[in-house]
């Protein structure tokens, strides 16, 4: 009982918290049929897709934190990892509202909180959000210095031909006297990462002829994360927003999106800092740029009539920080050893291709190649779904596995190697997205992304849609069980409309991810009303 109870509280502070007052109870994996509980006729009041992205975003959340009080860390990471994807679309949707966008920003805050403050089941080094949201703690922390006008006062460390200068001031002893005490255990996880990927990053800027400190810049926009997300919708080692990543040709589709790949991320990063520099002809100007964008900039350049960064003092409190927190970053790992701290190991992120015909699933490749599939998305952090896209795609095995993998995978029955992802559909009078997405059981959201629909109601009768539908084995195979488990008594339970796995499990007092293995639900499957679950519950 103290267990139930625990959960009632964690679900009131999530309504709390995220303002889900406004929430509704939703299906699992994306909520697919959500519109029917929306209002009378079934959809949200709104006319776009964002206020029932919110709405479903928020119900994600709070399966996460009852997930996370029972320690159930794939469903946490599961719904975590649905929330990230939903925002990621938001800034595809077009222009917010005033009402909408408040609502936005109010949930981004709570999430950030929530994800980076109460959920004990993540390790620090899965934190997604971290390097932004201790950029953020850092601007709101460190005491504020007074402008000095006139002669900048500074220290050169470092000012080669081809180089970042490398200075140090106040500002930049304050940071690096941070990096040292409180965000100590973050910096510890960038040199980790750093020994990962620095070898891959420092050979792209060569190739580039830019600056070798410019992997620094990577360093303090996600920590080396190819996975990162922060609250403006960036994503990925360096941080690309959608917009600009398109115009560097980084892709983002149903499959894949390419702002999180390391590599193809850190060649547009450079198109970028070239661009940046040439219209600044300053590396400082040019990294505030890539801050908080170039017309800001050149704003406060016309204002204060110079070009010494550290003069632009109207700039926004967390630009006048990031060109000393990047100074910070890049003199500790100078010479780690003088500041306290250690590099690992180098690890050099390498790899072998193999090139995949056809959509496959992940599961089937990663066992192929005798990996696990966490190893297998690691090496490829850019795909989004169970599967690799419809078109050829070259996907990265860990080096040495690819004669394995190539084995192996030519001894699979072709219906076993190749798993198609979708199915064609032509809408018919009186179809809605949300009668479509009950018919195939599949999310909304994943019918409209595929698609690029960005107002779901305006599809016609005629249109043919691409219906998503999962593979053989999901991202995340869950192992079917029937057998019943010591001290238990079977109970069947018909999901109601509003349900979602999370609640169930909280209400029988058992966990999600057990209900998956009993029913054979993978992640990225719903349940829907009707349906008959078996539940194994403790005897009394």
């Amino acid at each position: 009982m103290i267990r139930l109870l625990t959960g009632f509280v964690i679900i009131a502070v999530a309504t709390s918290i995220i303002g889900a007052q406004n929430t509704v109870a939703v299906d699992d994996s994306s909520t697919a049929n959500s519109a029917i509980y929306l209002n009378g006729n079934g959809f949200a009041q709104s006319g776009d897709r964002l206020p029932q992205l919110l709405r479903d975003v928020k119900v994600y959340l709070s399966e996460a934190m009852i997930a996370d009080v029972h320690e159930d860390t794939n469903e946490v990471i599961y719904n975590l990892d649905r929330i990230f994807e939903l925002l990621a679309e938001a800034d595809q949707l077009g222009e917010m509202n005033l009402d909408d966008e408040a609502e936005f920003n109010r949930f981004e805050n709570s999430l950030i909180d929530i994800y980076t403050h109460r959920l004990s089941t993540l390790k620090a080094s899965d934190v997604s959000i971290t390097a932004e949201k201790l950029r953020h703690d850092v601007t709101m922390l460190i005491e504020p210095i007074e402008v000095e006008l006139g002669n900048t006062k500074y220290t050169v460390l470092d000012d080669r031909d081809g180089h970042i200068p490398i200075v140090t001031n106040k500002r930049v002893e304050q940071l690096i006297q941070y990096f040292q005490t409180k965000g100590r255990k973050q910096f510890n996880i960038y040199l980790t990462r750093y020994a990962l990927y620095s070898d891959m990053i420092y050979r792209i800027l060569e190739e580039y002829q830019l600056p070798e400190e410019l992997i620094y810049l990577a360093m303090i926009e996600s920590g080396l994360n190819p996975k990162a997300y922060s609250r403006a919708n960036a994503s990925g080692m360096w941080q690309f927003i959608y917009s600009t990543g398109k115009r560097f040709g980084l892709d983002r589709n149903w499959y894949i999106d390419e702002r999180r790949d390391p590599e193809k991320a850190t060649r547009a990063a450079c198109q970028y800092l070239l661009e940046l520099y040439a219209e600044f002809d300053n590396w400082y100007l040019a990294l505030a740029a890539y801050n908080a964008g170039s017309g800001r900039i050149a704003r406060a350049q016309r204002l204060h009539q110079t070009s010494d960064f550290w003069q632009l003092y109207s700039l926004p409190r967390e630009t006048r920080n990031y060109v000393p927190y990047f100074l910070a970053a890049s003199i500790i790992c100078r010479d780690p050893q003088k500041y306290g701290f250690n590099f690992p190991p180098n690890d050099p992120w390498q790899y072998d291709i193999v090139k995949i015909e056809k959509s496959a699933d992940l599961s089937i490749l990663a066992q192929s190649a005798g990996i696990s599939l966490k190893t297998l998305r690691e090496y490829n952090p850019e795909l989004r779904q169970s599967a690799t896209p419809t078109t050829a795609y070259e996907l990265r095995l860990p080096l040495g596995r690819k004669s394995r993998f190539e084995t192996n995978y030519a001894a699979l029955p072709e219906s076993e190697r190749f798993a198609p992802q979708y199915v064609t559909h032509r809408v018919r009078s009186g179809e809605n997205l949300g009668s479509i997405s009950r018919k195939y059981r599949v999310s909304i959201h994943d019918i409209a992304s595929v698609n690029k629909i960005k107002n779901r109601h305006k599809i016609r009768a005629g249109q043919v849609l691409t219906i998503p539908v999962p593979g053989q084995a999901n991202a995340r195979y869950v192992t079917y069980s029937t057998s019943r488990p010591p001290g238990t008594t079977k109970q069947v339970y018909t999901v109601r409309k509003g349900d979602t796995l999370g609640q169930i499990a909280e209400n029988y007092e058992v966990l999600a991810r057990d209900i998956r293995s009993w029913n054979g639900i993978k992640y990225g499957a719903y349940i829907y009303p009707g349906q008959k679950l078996t539940l194994w519950i403790k005897q009394s």
